[in-house]
């Protein structure tokens, strides 16, 4: 779970609810965060000159989690910030926070596994996108260091 969101100046998306996204209570349906989420990591990813297309490695998710804290509506804009918190050698972890008016409305965390694309087996980073991601990492800071 997100705690607070790391030191430094997050990558930050701008976009609105869209109506499509909303459940019968009016509010973001919440399968439809994870779209919002992907969309600021795309971005972010692009900021850095990764793109996921054309390449011999994909990134797929294998752990996704988000709480909300406001209700989000319809065209409600919204600003979510990314971090890349943690880097391992075939994974990392990115942490979202969702603000509406300048107060957190959501957060999640995201982790991705570089795999081979013809075996689907996790491996190394590439190198290339490594050096590219590295100078984003974030040290996460919590309220007790000892947790």
């Amino acid at each position: 779970m997100l705690l607070a969101m790391p030191a430094g100046r997050p990558f930050r998306f701008q976009t609105r609810i869209r109506f499509i996204d909303t459940d019968v209570s009016g509010r973001i349906h919440y399968t439809a965060m994870f779209r919002y989420f992907e969309s600021a990591e795309i971005e972010f990813m692009r900021s850095l000159g990764i793109t996921y297309g054309g390449r011999e490695v994909d990134f797929p998710r294998v752990h996704v989690e988000c709480d909300f804290q406001l209700p989000l509506v319809h065209d409600d804009v919204i600003d979510i910030e990314v971090c890349l918190t943690k880097l391992g050698r075939s994974s990392g972890r990115l942490e979202f926070r969702t603000l509406r008016k300048g107060e957190q409305a959501a957060n999640g965390v995201v982790v991705i596994v570089c795999v081979d694309k013809q075996t689907q087996r996790p491996i190394p980073i590439p190198a290339e996108i490594r050096a590219r991601l590295e100078p984003e990492l974030r040290v996460e800071e919590t309220a007790d260091k000892n947790r």
